[in-house]
């Protein structure tokens, strides 16, 4: 078997041609990636759901907008928190993922990462691919993957990411930014 290159830590961008509803337009931040698969989490998703409303002491550190974000189409009903957290050490309650984002660990008390947190996010569920899979929709054309910014976990204009990120890259990526919501009205 040949070696997979980790992309843990940088954004898979749907393309216009990818089918699948649940992906339409997502920006999904990759936690893993290695021969055993893949996990990530969609960032551009948020829901009507108010962190504050399931899981309270962590509402007050919930960035903007305050609401949980559906992380993908597996396991709806489990929580998994991204955190950015700049500098060397986090405290405890928070794992390194990648650059300074992080996972929070939800049964942690908050005081423990209040000070140090930058930004919080909270996702119902997450994307995952088995091994091979994502390599597969690679080659078929399914994502861009382009290099994540902090500030993508915190966007305060979550609907508005995919664009954001695709206007940022070079070349004719960028172009496709302006692609319309829907290609046969042009």
């Amino acid at each position: 078997m040949t070696e997979v290159s980790s992309l843990t830590g940088r954004l898979l961008v749907a393309t216009p041609a990818l089918a699948d509803p649940n992906f339409d337009r997502a920006v999904v931040l990759l936690l893993d990636h290695d021969k055993e698969g893949s996990l990530g989490v969609v960032l551009n998703r948020p829901t009507p759901v108010g962190v504050g409303d399931i899981l309270e002491p962590w509402g007050e550190l919930a960035g903007e907008p305050g609401v949980v974000f559906q992380g993908g189409p597996v396991s709806l009903d489990s929580a998994l928190a991204l955190g950015v957290i700049p500098g060397a050490e986090g405290p405890l309650g928070w794992r390194r993922v990648y650059g300074a984002i992080g996972l929070v660990d939800l049964d942690a008390p908050p005081e423990l990462l209040a000070r140090a947190l930058g930004s919080l996010r909270v996702f119902a569920g997450y994307a995952g691919w088995g091994p091979g899979q994502l390599e597969n929709e690679l080659r078929e054309g399914a994502w861009y993957v382009v290099d994540s910014e902090p500030g993508d976990v915190s966007s305060p204009r979550p609907e508005g990411l995919w664009r954001a990120v695709l206007r940022r890259q070079r070349g004719e990526l960028a172009m496709f930014a302006t692609y319309p919501d829907d290609p046969s009205l042009n």
